[in-house]
C-alpha cells in the first residue's frame, strides 16, 4: 500500500493544544492525510475550525455523529482508514465505541475513558470487530525510552529492585481555572475530566512509562491525592508507593502545582547491577550507571544502541529530536499495522509495530480508579487484582 492513509479527527479545533500536535506528528513522515473532521464541541465552531485547516466543505462536520454517518456512507476507497479522537476525556467513550462498532480503526488520546467498566466494554468490542485501537501514551515513542526498555530486557541492570517516577508541572500552581483557560477548565471538572485530576492527566503517563520500560506488573499501591488549589474538586498533586509482582518496589510523584517545573517527567530504574535515568526535558540522553563500571551517557542515534531505539530516530546524532517526533513514532507503528492488515490480512505483532494498544489503556484506567480508591481509604494497601 503506497498511498497515504486517510484519517478523520474528532476534536482538536481552535485553541486546542493536542489536536495540532497530532496533526503535525502525522504529517512528519508523509504517511497520512487528513480528509475529514468534527473538530469542536459546537457545530459552528467545529466547521470554523475545519475551514481553518482546509477541510473540504463536504467533509467538515458539525458533530462526530455527522462525521460517522458520512464516512460510513462513503465507498471504501474514499472512507477514512482511521479516526483520531483528541477530545476532552468525557468525550472518548461514546464516539470511540460508535466508530469501532462501525468497523473503523481508532486512535484515542489518554486516559482511554472514565471507568474500568467502560474500558473493558470498549476492549471487548475492539476484539469482536478486529479493529486497530491505539492509545497515545506518547512518551513511549522517544528513542531513549525504547533503549531503556531494551537494556532492562537484556539484563543490563539486573533484576529491577526499585522504580522512581516523577511527573512535575507547575502550570496549576495558581488559580488558572478561574480564568478563561480552556485546558485547565475541563481538566478540573469531574464530569469532564473523570475521577482524578493530575493522576488522570499526567499520572497515567507515569504509569505507562514504568510498565513499558520495566515490563513489571503492578500488584498494589498506596496513594495520597491532594487538591491544593482552592475549591478544586479533583487532585492536583499525588504521591504513591507501589509494589510489583516479583517484589520490586516503586515511588511515584505526580504534581501540577509544582511551581518552577515545566514538563518534568523523569524515570529512574534501579536494578541489582545498575541504574537507568531518563528525563523528558532532555529526551535525547539516557544515563546508564552500572555498579561495576563508569557512569555513561547514551545519546540518541549513536553507535551501539538497540535496533528498536535507532528505528525511532530520524536525524543523525547531535541533532535534537523531541515531542513531535515521539508522537510520530507511535503513528509510524499504527501505519505499519494498518498496512500489514491491508497487505497480509493480519494485525502486526507488537514487535513489528510499536504503539500502545487498548490493553494499555484499560490498565491505565484501572490504575487511576484504584489510586482514587486508595487515597479515599484508611487501608494501607489497595490490591489491584
Amino acid at each position: 500500500m503506497t498511498r497515504r492513509l486517510r484519517y478523520a479527527m474528532v476534536g482538536g479545533g481552535r485553541d486546542a493544544f493536542i489536536g495540532a500536535v497530532h496533526r503535525a506528528a502525522m504529517a512528519l513522515d508523509g504517511q497520512y492525510e487528513m480528509v475529514a473532521g468534527a473538530l469542536s464541541s459546537t457545530p459552528q465552531r467545529s466547521r470554523e475550525s475545519g475551514r481553518d485547516i482546509g477541510l473540504a466543505d463536504d467533509r467538515n462536520h458539525g458533530t462526530w455523529q455527522e462525521l460517522l454517518a458520512d464516512e460510513t456512507s462513503r465507498p471504501g476507497d474514499q472512507r477514512a482508514d482511521i479516526v483520531v479522537l483528541v477530545t476532552p476525556n468525557h468525550l472518548h467513550y461514546e464516539p470511540a465505541r460508535a466508530f469501532v462498532d462501525a468497523g473503523f480503526h481508532v486512535v484515542c488520546d489518554k486516559p482511554l475513558v472514565h471507568t474500568t467498566a467502560q474500558a473493558e466494554d470498549l476492549a471487548a468490542l475492539v476484539a469482536a470487530r478486529g479493529t486497530l485501537f491505539a492509545v497515545t501514551y506518547n512518551y513511549t515513542g522517544y528513542p531513549m525510552v525504547r533503549e531503556a526498555r531494551e537494556l532492562v530486557s537484556a539484563g543490563a541492570i539486573g533484576a529491577v529492585r526499585k522504580v522512581v517516577v516523577e511527573y512535575h508541572q507547575g502550570w496549576l500552581a495558581g488559580a488558572l481555572e478561574s480564568s478563561d483557560n480552556k485546558q485547565s477548565e475541563w481538566r478540573k471538572d469531574p464530569a469532564r475530566g473523570g475521577p482524578a485530576g493530575a493522576m488522570a492527566d499526567i499520572g497515567s503517563h507515569a504509569e505507562n512509562l514504568v510498565a513499558t520500560v520495566t515490563g513489571l506488573e503492578m500488584e498494589s499501591l498506596c496513594a495520597d491525592l491532594t487538591a491544593f488549589g482552592a475549591g478544586r474538586r479533583l487532585d492536583d498533586d499525588a504521591g504513591l508507593l507501589l509494589r510489583f509482582v516479583g517484589g520490586a518496589r516503586g515511588v511515584m510523584s505526580a504534581s501540577q502545582i509544582a511551581a518552577g517545573h515545566e514538563n518534568d517527567l523523569r524515570l529512574r530504574v534501579i536494578g541489582e547491577r545498575g541504574l537507568l535515568d531518563w528525563r523528558q526535558e532532555e529526551p535525547n540522553l539516557l544515563i546508564h550507571a552500572p555498579v561495576d563500571g563508569p557512569r555513561r551517557t547514551l545519546t540518541r542515534n549513536s553507535p551501539g544502541l538497540s535496533e528498536a531505539a535507532r528505528r525511532a530516530c530520524r536525524l543523525p546524532p547531535g541533532h535534537p529530536e523531541g515531542f513531535i517526533e515521539a508522537f510520530a513514532n507511535l503513528y509510524q507503528g499504527v501505519a505499519t499495522d494498518l498496512r500489514m492488515r491491508e497487505a497480509h490480512g493480519r494485525a502486526a505483532t507488537t514487535q513489528e509495530a510499536e504503539y500502545p494498544r487498548i490493553g494499555d489503556g484499560v490498565r491505565g484506567v484501572r490504575f487511576i480508579e484504584k489510586t482514587v480508591a486508595s487515597s479515599a481509604s484508611h487501608q494501607k494497601w489497595t490490591l489491584l487484582r
